[in-house]
């Protein structure tokens, strides 16, 4: 674990709509295609996964899940197959792991027991996928959860 103060920044993003799951991979594709075409699928580009919903509170039709890549402040996009938008960054816990099902409930299973122990808890913020560079191409993710000191 690591402790990550992230920056806010300017997104390019895609938006799927409904029950969280392996449609959310669909919207991330989307987007990869979407940067490839415009030159920015590279080893420095960040994508965020980005689960907007509670699912416990909020019905699964309306679950919004954002696939995201970082842009630079003055891009300019043709916006007819993104949306841009703002990320407000924050202070966040980060875990390395392989992006694999397995992986992320095993992380689950630990995590608020290791951020209790180490004096924070997880915030309201959503939680983020992130990928970049080598993790990307080694099918791995960091997963950062949000949080605010005990």
């Amino acid at each position: 674990m690591q402790m990550e103060t992230i920056a806010a920044c300017r997104i390019a993003y895609v938006r799927k709509m409904g029950l969280y799951g392996p449609d959310n991979r669909e919207a991330m594709e989307t987007l990869k295609r979407w940067a490839a075409k415009e030159g920015r699928l590279t080893e420095e580009a960040v994508f965020l996964g980005i689960p907007q919903d509670d699912p416990r509170t909020t019905v699964p039709e309306a679950c919004r899940y954002d696939a995201c890549l970082i842009i630079g402040d003055e891009e300019a996009l043709a916006e007819d197959e993104v949306a841009t938008g703002t990320w407000g960054g924050g202070r966040y816990a980060v875990f390395e792991l392989e992006h694999t099902a397995a992986a992320m409930e095993q992380a689950w299973a630990s995590i608020p027991a290791r951020l209790v122990a180490e004096g924070y808890s997880i915030d309201d913020r959503p939680i983020i996928e992130r990928y970049r560079g080598q993790l990307l191409l080694a099918d791995r993710c960091e997963l950062c959860i949000p949080v605010r000191e005990l």
